[in-house]
């Protein structure tokens, strides 16, 4: 990462829009597509390459928009993301007793193509298993999609190319550098974000080129996914380099509300009303916690979310974040629940970052807090198994090639008990 200037002088802050995301340009009857018809070779250079890599000193927070219709928690189901299809692809969902998908952060890549590639062409392996149920469903992004800015230009390189051949729903919750706004830039934090996963129905949009994917249908940049077994709870923890910040913490900025720590709220709460047994995911791009040695962890952010779990009296079953890039997972202990806290910033941004130091694992950190495995040489993505009584999550290195689905690392969770192994 190069070495940051200190900050210019940041305008005032933005109001956030009411309706965040025009509808996409272009039209497919309002139903999702998500690949090409035909594989292609992977690209070898950028369409556009990247020219603002010095990256400026951000230290001000940006407002968050409104997510669509204004709900207290926004809520986006499996179902109406595959459309028309999308009552048929649940039921063979629940069918099949078990939902798979992939995970990871920090996609986006300034230098080139490659390292992209070789994580979107592994997982993309994953959907030739023999049996229909081991079939990844969606892939849900911990944000960090485009570099070292948010920009429409950078989406068709960074987004769209790498991930022509994945098949299925990509949903994202945005990074930090999604948010950041070029210093020269008219557009508002967001807007490519906005415009390419929060459009109102399914459409081409103008940064995809001529490739197939449609726009993704996020009421927001915060939301909950509904599907069978899991729900995953997507946090924007905005765009400071560090710490992440999901809230006005107590007056300390008054650029943010609480309108995040209240979704987070309902929607645990929801999670009782419903009698929802399946896994629940929080998901955040800035990591709780991390042993890397380019960022630290985010304790206030921490605290909010444990303030919304207590409120709530619901744990989540997993934490999943990125920022840093590399692969990390611990245990923390809370009230007798083992809740791993996952770190995939991973997905092909280079370089990959070491560790602060080198530890042996299992390394207590202290008394709730285990450093459980980390690695920092392999880019690769998480791959999660939930069914009604428990959650795999594996990390998959891409060196491995397509024929290996042997994982590096892997934790299950039993669901009823908050049980890690």
């Amino acid at each position: 990462m190069p070495k940051k200037p200190s900050a210019p002088p940041s305008p005032p802050p933005q109001q956030p829009p009411k309706n965040p995301a025009p509808p996409a340009v272009g039209g497919t009857n309002g139903q999702p597509v998500f690949s090409q018809p035909k594989p292609s070779p992977d690209p070898t250079g950028f369409r556009n390459p990247v020219t603002d890599k010095t990256l400026q000193g951000i230290q001000n927070l940006e407002s968050v928009p409104q997510p669509r219709g204004g709900a207290v928690e926004p809520i986006l189901t499996l179902a109406q993301v595959f459309g028309d299809a999308g009552a048929a692809k649940v039921a063979a969902i629940q069918q099949s007793g078990q939902i798979v998908f992939h995970s990871v952060g920090d996609t986006g890549s300034v230098v080139g193509p490659a390292t992209q590639s070789l994580v979107a062409d592994k997982m993309v392996t994953d959907f030739s298993e023999a049996n229909p149920a081991d079939v990844p469903s969606f892939l849900f992004h911990l944000g960090d999609v485009v570099y070292y800015f948010g920009e429409a230009t950078y989406y068709y390189d960074q987004f769209y190319t790498p991930y022509r051949d994945y098949p299925a729903p990509i949903l994202a919750i945005a990074g930090n550098h999604d948010g950041i706004v070029y210093p020269k830039d008219p557009a508002p934090t967001l807007d490519a974000f906005l415009k390419n996963f929060c459009t109102t129905v399914p459409g081409q949009s103008s940064d995809s080129g001529n490739l197939l994917r449609t726009t993704m249908i996020q009421p927001g940049v915060y939301f909950t996914l509904e599907a069978p077994f899991v729900r995953i709870l997507g946090l924007y923890s905005n765009v400071l380099e560090d710490p992440g910040v999901i809230s006005g913490e107590n007056g300390q900025n008054k650029v943010l509300d609480n309108r995040q720590i209240d979704f987070l709220t309902a929607g645990l709460k929801r999670v009782k009303t419903d009698n929802f047994t399946g896994a629940v995911i929080i998901a955040t791009h800035h990591p709780p916690f991390t042993g890397g040695s380019e960022h630290g962890g985010s304790p206030l952010m921490l605290a909010d979310i444990d303030s919304a779990c207590t409120a709530a009296g619901v744990w989540p079953h997993a934490v999943f974040s990125g920022h840093a890039h590399n692969y990390q997972r611990f245990t923390r202990t809370v009230n007798k629940m083992q809740i791993p806290y996952i770190v995939a910033g991973c997905g092909g941004h280079s370089p990959l970052s070491p560790m602060r130091a080198t530890y042996r694992t299992p390394y207590v950190i202290d008394s709730t807090l285990t450093l459980e495995s980390y690695d920092t040489t392999d880019y690769g993505y998480l791959r999660v198994i939930v069914n009604a009584t428990t959650m795999s999550i594996e990390f998959h290195p891409q060196h491995d090639g397509g024929t290996t689905k042997t994982p590096n690392d892997a934790v299950t969770i039993t669901l009823a008990t908050h049980t890690a192994t």
